[in-house]
């Protein structure tokens, strides 16, 4: 128990102060002169030991009548280890421009807001904590520090399973734990939002695994950074949100993983720069199974990696020229509506067959070979009136596949390409029924052939002979009543009949794909 006559000048001003609220404010200067980051050097004079904070929160000077007990210290070096594990704390906190020696340790605790702004702390954790307001940690500076018995990895902020019934605000706060987790906030409640902005940094990874956050994500300007040379950056696997911004040079050097993420309105990238892991082993973005309403994903710059979006489903996609790098996953992606930027809108205006060739080109970058890409790239053509341009990349599907088959079907494959387009292209018969009916009806015009029963059937016409050969179902009567003595012109009718049988079978195979399909 602490004794009043223990107390330094400036813990005693802190007593006094707090039943009444008062701000207690130890900083000698309001310049740069007395930065947070010169710290650990402010003398007795301006030390709080963390046992009187401590103290004071569990009610060891009870408020005045009238008056809202709170505590409010600004400017403090304070000493010793901050723990407020497990406590019932039903007062409000608000530390600024501190420096801490040790670590701050909320784990459990039941309290009221929390602010600890533009302070320096070697770690705080924050798990299971329940906050019935907000946890304020601007412009602070926090560090790894000490293990947590319960966890083997070392975290500088920890709020595992921590409820805020407020907002969580992290703008223009620089969290540190070189190649572990600087921030660890699996199953984080935060109702009224997370805000990293500001010039909010790390050096670590950042876990938001199963967060729910109605109020979003806001990371607008914020830069995470792996050091180690492979790894995540952020990790929101399973997290739901209202909207996820990291938009507004958003820097991320390591993957962005949303693997199963689902967000209930937007999820922008616009202007943001997704570098990836620094080996190149990885992702830059990894979207399996995520799911959002309008995903706008115009980049500053093309990703450093892949792109992986296998399974997700969003109503709207937004992109650009620097959205997709060499190596995009859309094997099971689903679209409502793609719509491009300004650059990508001066593509359209040059024709929608360059349009085509550009979102062919697009599915084209994932490894081997899925029909699904194609089939929801025509779907949304289909639905946007462009039919034309939907043939164009069913066409595109099966000369993809096409390099997937054994010679013999590869061949069958350029065969039905040439002749009718695998179905999409059927006019390509007309032109070959036409070049060939030309062909054959001047080389036999030319030559008088002799009768099979002469004097019986109709005379010799070159037109209805050659398309007598070319049709192989019926007949007109002119292929079995003529034959030829010229060896060339009998083999010229061997091979029109073969022509004829072959056009037809790609005819009624192309056009039997095309309406199973439909």
């Amino acid at each position: 128990m602490l004794s009043y006559d223990e107390l330094t000048s400036p813990e005693r001003e802190l007593w006094d102060a707090f039943p009444e609220g008062r701000h207690v404010d130890l900083r000698t200067v309001a310049s740069g002169d007395d930065w947070v980051a010169e710290g650990g050097h402010r003398g007795p004079g301006r030390t709080v030991r963390a046992a009187v904070i401590v103290a004071l929160l569990q009610s060891a000077n009870a408020a005045q009548p009238g008056a809202v007990a709170c505590l409010r210290l600004a400017g403090a070096q304070i000493s010793g280890h901050l723990n407020l594990a497990g406590a019932q704390i039903a007062h409000a906190l608000w530390l600024e421009d501190c420096w801490f020696e040790e670590g701050v340790n909320l784990s459990g605790a039941s309290t009221q807001s929390i602010a600890i702004v533009g302070s320096r702390v070697p770690g705080v954790e924050a798990g299971m904590i329940r906050i019935e307001g907000r946890l304020d940690l601007r412009r602070s500076r926090l560090e790894r520090g000490s293990a947590s018995p319960f966890h083997r990895r070392v975290t500088a902020l920890s709020l595992i399973n921590a409820h805020v019934s407020g907002a969580v605000n992290l703008n223009g706060a620089e969290i540190t734990a070189p190649g572990e987790w600087a921030v660890s906030a699996g199953g984080l409640v935060a109702e009224g939002g997370l805000y990293c902005q500001d010039g909010f940094v790390t050096h670590g990874e950042v876990r938001l695994m199963g967060a729910q956050l109605p109020g979003g994500l806001h990371m607008r300007g914020a830069q995470l950074e792996r050091p180690s040379q492979r790894g995540v950056a952020l990790a929101l696997d399973n997290a739901v949100a209202s909207t996820l911004n990291f938009s507004d040079g958003f820097i991320a050097k390591g993957t962005v993983r949303l693997r199963g993420t689902r967000i209930s309105d937007n999820l922008t990238f616009e202007g943001a720069v997704l570098k990836g892991p620094p080996d190149g082993n990885g992702p830059s973005l990894a979207a399996l199974l995520m799911q959002a309403v309008d995903f706008d994903f115009t980049l500053a710059r093309t990703p450093s990696g892949a792109v992986d979006l296998r399974g997700a489903q969003v109503a709207y996609l937004h992109d650009n020229e620097h959205s997709w790098p060499e190596v995009v996953e859309l094997d099971g992606f689903v679209y409502g509506s793609i719509k491009a930027d300004e650059a990508g809108g001066r593509r359209e205006a040059v024709g929608r067959q360059d349009s085509v060739a550009h979102r062919v080109a697009w599915i084209r970058r994932s490894p081997g070979y899925n029909p699904q890409p194609y089939e929801q790239l025509a779907s949304w053509y289909r639905k946007a009136g462009h039919d034309d341009d939907a043939r164009r990349v069913l066409l595109a599907k099966q000369r993809h596949r096409r390099q997937t088959l054994p010679p013999a079907g590869r061949v069958w494959g350029h065969l039905l390409d040439v002749t009718v387009g695998y179905g999409y292209r059927p006019w390509l018969a007309g032109i070959w029924l036409l070049l060939l009916t030309l062909l054959g009806t001047l080389s036999f015009d030319s030559h008088s052939p002799k009768a099979t029963k002469p004097g019986e059937g109709f005379p010799f016409q070159p037109l209805v002979y050659t398309l007598d050969l070319l049709i192989p179902i019926g007949g007109l009567g002119q292929r079995t009543a003529w034959y030829w003595s010229n060896d060339a012109l009998q083999g010229l009718a061997y091979l029109m009949i073969a022509f004829g049988w072959v056009l037809t079978t790609a005819v009624i195979a192309g056009v039997t794909r095309v309406l199973q399909k439909s």
